[in-house]
Order: structure tokens, then C-alpha cells, then sequence
């Protein structure tokens, strides 16, 4: 997933295996040099777990973490792969690590990177595999035989590799531990102070004109410069000679910037992707399909930048911004659909009232004043809105139970006026409305009233 193949088998550090020559004597030192048993160009293993730039396949992630537990990397792009299908985990562990361990002949990961401003290919690419992580994670919450699937793998992928690591390991010798701790410390040379001849010790033609440096910020103008700078030098122990006098070769041209294109194919993509779905889906369907599309487009720029050019910082913010509202939109009731209806039903008998009406987006009324209900007989019926209003009117000599809840909204009820309007979310109320004064004792209607957005009503006819 992350790094590419190498050569040699897993498992061990025979012949052809690039990693096993760590296990060898001798100690790693800095990039390009050996100490100990390694000969001068061998590659040598950093010390703890790195990045492999030289067999990776994207990232090197999985090139290091097979070189770290002397495992084949594959074993490690299969499992990632699995995790990324089943849970997300894959993804975020995966751009997590590109983002904070640092390749093997490097200091700086691609986080401090993007903090100084130096944004490239590969950290958009690492942020764009963590984003779409999260967003795969957030969605299989609710799936928890598949978040089970992935712990265990998870767990059983860290514990071969740590077998396999520490089956490699070989016992310390405690004779040469103590004659490396004894040793005394390796002599260094002292730096070289970088700086320019002085004017007063050049030859001084007749004329009052010299060559070379003056030493002294009060010399000769042209060559004040060079004295700033020797003493910038001296102050820094640099021990390279840099002469300010040497022409700098033209600005080679940087990569080629692609993030303007980037946003207007994700603002295609999303745009096609609600409008090809807006008729025959449901409004978080449309939504989500939308996003999902822009957010593609996105993360195909970011990869595609490592290679032909570069994105910014901004189309990282708004891929956050595309992720953030894909996982907004999964909140969505699924019930809400894409066009607006206005449905009444007026039922005649009690044998015509139906056990439930459903409005995906609109206005819903239900109107039960023609049904006579008796003293003694009940009655019960469900309305449900998505997005919209729903209103429920009753006979004036009937008790009403009533259980509604409403996601962001308002409740009406019998005797409050049209301005009394209080919006507010998860609103729900369970109460008994008894009939209107001298309108008679007749039977009992429970309604069970559900609105996710809008505003539920109940109202009594006129006597």
C-alpha cells in the first residue's frame, strides 16, 4: 500500500534481503558512510522505525514497518488494505504515520513540513488518506461486527510483528557493551572560521585603490558586503568558504500549480453527482453522493500533484471542509426526500383511518373530523414528516393522547396562537388533550406525531 517490493524473502536476513544487513555486525551510522563490519556504501538501517524511500510504492510506510520487524512489506499492504475496506483503521493508520515518521535519510516529517510551508504531493496526500479515513471510520460506527474485524487483525498483524522482530534479535555480548561504554569520546577538529583576506593587509597600488576584503564595516564600499557576511560566518563557525561576489545561476521553474483546476473539477464532480441522483434519491442519497464525488476529486489532485504538480494549502483546507460536511450529512433523516408535496387525507369512517401516513419533504394534513368515534372507542394513527409540517385536526368532543417529537423545530397545540412559535431542537412532548368545554364526551384518538425538520400541529375543529 505504502512502499514497493523488495528483494530477498521475508522473514529473515539471507542473501539479496536489503534489511538484513542491520543484523550484521558493525553499527549504523549517518546516511552513505558504515562503521564497524559495514563496508563504505552500504546502506545502513536507521536506528528505530523510518520511512524506506528506496522501495517504497507511495508513502513507505509499509517498506519500514517490514524492515523494522524483519517481515515482507506485502504482508503489511494486504492487512492495511483490508483495514481500509472494512473500517477506515488502514487509511488512518496509514496517513497518520506518512504524516509523522520521517523517511530514513531525513530529520523532518511531512508535518513540520507543512507548518513551515513547504506543502508538496506527498504531505497532501498523507492528509488526504487520514481525512478519508476518519470519514470511513465515522461511517462504520454504527457496524460493530466490522470494528471487531478490524481490532482483531489489527492486533494479531502487531503481535507477528513484534515475534518476528524480537526472533531476530540477537543476545548483546556484555564484554563489548562495557568496551563501547569505556571508550573514550572521539576527538573532533575545531570548526574553521569561513572569512576574507583584510583590506589593510592587501597591496596598496599608488593610486589608493586595493584588492580584496577591508575587514572593517567603515571600508571601501564594495566590498562592505563581504565583510557583513565573514563576520556572519566567524559568529556561525561555518566551515565552508562561500564567496557573496559569486552570481547566483537563474531560478529553476517549481512545479507547475494545479489547484485551481482541482476545484473546479471537484465543484463538477460534486455538482453532477447531486444532480444525476436528485430525482430518484433521497436528499442525504443526493447529498452524500455529491460530496463523496468532490471529495475524489480532491484526493486524485492531491496524489496526482506528486507528480506533475502542486495543490496549496487551500484545497487541503477545503477537502477538510468537503470531509467535514460528508460527515454532516450522514445526519441527515433518511426519510427527507428531494421534492416538496402537499398531501391531505381526509378519512370518512373509522375503518378508513389508516395505521400510519409518511411524508418524505412537505405538508402532511390529516384531518379526522368526519370520523365519529363513540364514548368507549379508541383510536390510533401515526403521522411522519421528513422535512415540513404535519398537521393533525380532531373532532372537538374526543380525548386525544398525543406523543409527538420533533428533530429542529416547533410545536402547536390546541389554544396557542400562530405567533407562539419556539424553534428549537430535539423537541417532544407527551400529554393528553382533553375535548373542548360542552362539545360532549366522545372516544379516544392516540396519535404518534414524528417531524425531523419542520413543525408539528394538532388543532380541534370547530364545534
Amino acid at each position: 500500500m505504502g512502499s514497493s517490493g523488495t528483494p530477498g524473502s521475508s522473514g529473515g536476513s539471507g542473501g539479496g534481503d536489503p534489511w538484513g544487513q542491520a543484523a550484521s555486525g558493525g553499527s549504523a551510522g549517518p546516511a552513505g558512510q558504515a562503521t564497524g563490519g559495514h563496508p563504505v556504501g552500504t546502506p545502513v538501517v536507521p536506528q528505530g522505525f523510518r520511512r524506506d524511500r528506496r522501495y517504497k510504492m507511495l508513502g513507505g510506510v509499509c517498506a519500514g514497518l517490514g524492515r523494522q520487524c524483519d517481515m515482507d512489506p506485502v504482508i503489511f499492504r494486504i492487512v492495511l488494505a483490508v483495514l481500509s475496506a472494512t473500517g477506515g483503521l488502514g487509511l488512518i493508520f496509514y496517513g497518520f504515520t506518512w504524516l509523522f515518521v520521517p523517511y530514513d535519510d531525513e530529520e523532518e516529517n511531512e508535518v513540520r513540513k507543512l507548518l513551515t510551508g513547504r506543502v508538496d504531493g506527498q504531505a497532501l496526500a498523507a492528509v488526504l488518506f487520514a481525512l478519508v479515513g476518519c470519514g470511513v471510520f465515522l461511517t462504520m460506527l454504527g457496524n460493530s461486527t466490522a470494528l471487531t474485524f478490524s481490532v482483531i487483525v489489527s492486533l494479531l498483524l502487531a503481535g507477528a510483528g513484534y515475534w518476528s522482530k524480537q526472533r531476530g534479535t540477537p543476545d548483546p555480548d556484555p564484554l563489548a557493551a562495557q568496551a563501547v561504554a569505556d571508550a573514550p569520546p572521539e576527538a573532533q577538529a575545531p570548526p574553521v572560521a569561513a572569512s576574507y583576506p583584510s583590506w589593510w593587509r592587501d597591496p596598496i597600488v599608488k593610486d589608493g585603490t586595493h584588492v580584496g576584503s577591508t575587514g572593517y564595516l567603515w571600508g571601501p564600499g564594495e566590498t562592505r558586503g563581504r565583510d557583513i557576511s565573514a563576520a556572519v560566518n566567524i559568529a556561525r563557525g561555518a566551515t565552508a568558504r562561500q564567496d557573496i561576489r559569486t552570481g547566483h545561476g537563474p531560478k529553476p521553474r517549481g512545479p507547475r500549480w494545479i489547484g485551481g483546476w482541482v476545484f473546479l473539477l471537484a465543484l463538477l464532480a460534486g455538482g453532477l453527482g447531486t444532480t444525476v441522483t436528485w430525482e430518484d434519491r433521497t436528499l442525504a442519497a443526493s447529498v452524500q453522493t455529491g460530496l463523496a464525488c468532490a471529495l475524489v476529486v480532491f484526493g486524485m489532485g492531491m496524489a496526482l500533484s506528486a507528480f506533475l504538480g502542486r495543490t496549496g494549502a487551500g484545497s487541503v483546507f477545503l477537502a477538510l471542509v468537503t470531509a467535514g460536511l460528508l460527515a454532516g450529512a450522514a445526519a441527515i433523516p433518511s426519510n427527507i426526500t428531494t421534492d416538496w408535496t402537499r398531501t391531505e387525507w381526509r378519512p370518512g369512517k373509522t375503518a378508513d383511518v389508516a395505521a400510519r401516513y409518511e411524508v418524505g419533504t412537505g405538508v402532511g394534513t390529516l384531518d379526522l373530523t368526519r370520523v365519529d368515534l363513540g364514548k368507549g372507542q379508541t383510536l390510533s394513527t401515526s403521522v411522519e414528516v421528513g422535512a415540513g409540517k404535519v398537521k393533525v385536526v380532531v373532532p372537538p368532543d374526543v380525548t386525544v393522547r398525543l406523543d409527538v417529537q420533533v428533530g429542529f423545530g416547533d410545536i402547536q397545540l390546541p389554544g396557542e396562537g400562530k405567533e407562539d412559535v419556539d424553534v428549537a431542537p430535539d423537541k417532544s412532548d407527551r400529554l393528553t388533550l382533553p375535548p373542548a368545554k360542552g362539545s360532549g364526551n366522545g372516544g379516544t384518538i392516540t396519535l404518534d406525531l414524528e417531524v425531523g425538520l419542520g413543525q408539528a400541529e394538532v388543532a380541534r375543529a370547530a364545534a
